[in-house]
């Protein structure tokens, strides 16, 4: 896999252990209240925008490296993999994660899925089918720009379906998240928690600006009307989806070089916790080596 240079990246025992972003963030057990978290603070990060910057532009060798190392692992039969779940209000910063902290790895080695509406096929079968199709393969990074939670939460906000179904997707997401990381996937879901005045500032920057007033559509502030209720459909969709296996971690996003640099932590993070270490060859190096070099005689 061909990708960003790496060697820079720090040896294995000498990465920093600096953050532990994982604690940070992880979404604490019991009832979830968002209004209790603060949607502008910088948990596990004491410095300024500019060091926030600095600090995402410096973990790139090290994700270069190690997501290198797992898609070695995979080329020599290995099975594990990364799937990222962005999930947040519009204007959270999902696009923005993708570019900025995403956009360190290797494009050889991901594979991004932006879920829209669904179409008549993916309709003509339950919810998780197309969410399973887009998985990406073994050693690569997947990423989803939304996911199969929009299931249970668009749908509860207006009323698509009733409760015994909710909870039935509730029940089906759980199940399917354990199953995954059963079989060596990390699932890391990023929740990217933005206050209503700042995803208005992001709006209204948008209309003011004729180079974004694309990204705007006049139904984004019917959806605004929602807010509460999108807040409470988040709040049960994390607190019944939250567990050991695959856990929730609140990002505040309202700053944006926070938001990217702590997914990115996170996801620097995850893969630490793989323990990856190049394959040993299955080959006696020196004879192939011998080889090559009696073709010069």
């Amino acid at each position: 896999m061909s990708g960003p240079d790496t060697t820079d990246a720090p040896d294995p025992d000498e990465r920093s252990t600096a953050y532990a972003l994982t604690d940070a963030l992880r979404l604490a057990p019991g009832p979830v209240r968002l209004a209790d978290v603060p949607t502008d603070a910088t948990p596990g990060f004491d410095g300024d925008k500019a060091a926030g910057q600095r600090a995402l532009a410096d973990l790139g060798a090290e994700l270069a490296d190690l997501q290198e190392r797992m898609y070695a692992d995979a080329y020599t039969g290995g099975t594990r993999r990364v799937l990222v779940v962005l999930q947040g209000m519009d204007t959270s910063g999902k696009g923005g994660v993708v570019e900025k902290a995403i956009g360190l790895l290797s494009p050889n080695g991901l594979r991004l899925t932006s879920f829209k509406k669904p179409t008549d096929e993916e309709l003509a079968h339950d919810f998780l089918w197309r969410i399973d199709r887009a998985l990406p393969g073994p050693g690569m990074v997947g990423v989803f720009d939304r996911s199969h939670y929009e299931d249970v939460l668009v749908h509860r906000v207006h009323g698509l379906v009733d409760e015994a179904e909710l909870e039935r997707r509730y029940d089906a997401i759980v199940d399917w998240e354990k199953a995954l990381v059963a079989e060596g996937t990390v699932v890391l879901k990023c929740f990217l928690h933005v206050s209503a005045a700042t995803q208005r500032e992001r709006l209204l920057a948008r209309l003011d600006d004729p180079d974004k007033q694309w990204k705007f559509k006049p139904g984004d502030i019917d959806e605004r009307q929602h807010w509460d209720d999108y807040q409470r459909a988040y709040a049960v969709a994390l607190e019944r989806c939250h567990t050991d296996a695959a856990p929730w971690y609140v990002v505040p996003a309202d700053r944006k070089w926070f938001r990217n640099w702590a997914v990115a932590q996170l996801l620097v993070e995850a893969l630490r916790g793989m323990a990856l270490e190049w394959p040993a060859p299955d080959y006696d190096v020196a004879e192939q080596r011998a080889r090559l070099e009696r073709e010069h005689e």
